[in-house]
């Protein structure tokens, strides 16, 4: 028998792919596992192809199931993003352009976007998502959002990386540290120091950065805590667990019992840069990157 393929089939498979269970597939589905393994059965006799290696103990996507399952992840996503881009446009908008960002990028090229949105294309709609850097190129790629804001030096192909913000770099330091910025030499005053970083993992290239600006002032930091949030790693500063250095536009918003002590001297910057996928067919993507570029 010959199936068609219909859209059940891909939410599915989908579910099955994620999880590789059937029967907790099947439970997030509402539908009996008997009837889900049918459902899968006939997709894959519809494509006369294998997705799945099912035995007692595991299920494994086959490399044609992986491949599937990066494919209907865009179906699905780029559908899901049809259908809101036409109930913008029925109810007279121009569409909704989704954003990621870190969060320095909060302080001073996220307001002046959507302030110029609003004045330039009010019928334009914005959803704001804060992400890892690594998150948002995923999102990117696989059209959950349409912009990053993010602190990376390369892209996959086909997606698109401008810088758009540079940044100096801060010392944070307790209120009552010995070292103020009047007698600041240099970074080769905190080799014994303790280090609070960004994550590697939610930012590579900052921690990269940081480690380079220790190592050029003779030393290897050492690093006692990693965080993915600023107020918890000024927080862990005002408490003397340890000193950071940040992208100085970050210091703004914060009231804690930190100082900071601007890097101006070292040749390291902090760039955020914004992202988008060149085959993105959101209609309002291209007002979104005109506005940046231009400003």
């Amino acid at each position: 028998m010959n199936y068609q393929i219909e859209l059940r089939h891909l939410h599915y498979f989908l579910a099955v792919a994620e999880s590789l269970h059937f029967r907790k597939a099947a439970e997030r589905l509402f539908i009996s596992q008997p009837g889900l393994s049918t459902q899968i059965k006939q997709l894959e006799q519809a494509l006369h192809t294998q997705l799945f290696v099912r035995d007692k103990r595991k299920v494994v996507l086959t490399p044609a199931g992986e491949y599937l399952k990066a494919e209907v992840e865009y179906m699905l996503n780029h559908l899901e993003l049809t259908k809101k881009q036409v109930q913008h446009i029925g109810n007279g908008e121009l569409g909704e352009l989704r954003i990621g960002f870190l969060g320095s990028a909060m302080q001073q090229v996220i307001p002046d976007l959507l302030l110029l949105l609003k004045k330039r294309f009010p019928k334009i709609n914005t959803t704001l998502d804060e992400l890892s850097n690594t998150a948002q190129l995923n999102a990117i790629l696989k059209d959950k959002l349409d912009l990053g804001f993010v602190r990376l030096s390369r892209v996959p192909k086909g997606v698109a990386l401008a810088p758009v913000f540079e940044d100096t770099f801060s010392l944070v330091l307790p209120k009552n540290h010995s070292v103020t910025a009047e007698n600041f030499k240099g970074m080769q005053q905190f080799k014994k120091e303790e280090f609070i970083l960004f994550s590697a993992a939610y930012s590579p290239l900052y921690y990269d950065t940081v480690m380079s600006i220790c190592e050029d002032a003779g030393y290897v930091p050492k690093v006692s805590h990693k965080s993915v949030h600023a107020q918890t790693i000024f927080k862990l500063v005002e408490n003397g667990l340890g000193i950071a250095i940040i992208p100085t536009q970050l210091q703004n918003g914060f009231d804690m019992a930190v100082k900071f002590i601007e890097l101006r001297k070292i040749k390291q910057r902090a760039v955020l840069s914004v992202i988008w996928k060149l085959d993105n067919r959101n209609p309002v993507l291209k007002q979104g990157v005109d506005l940046l570029l231009r400003n």
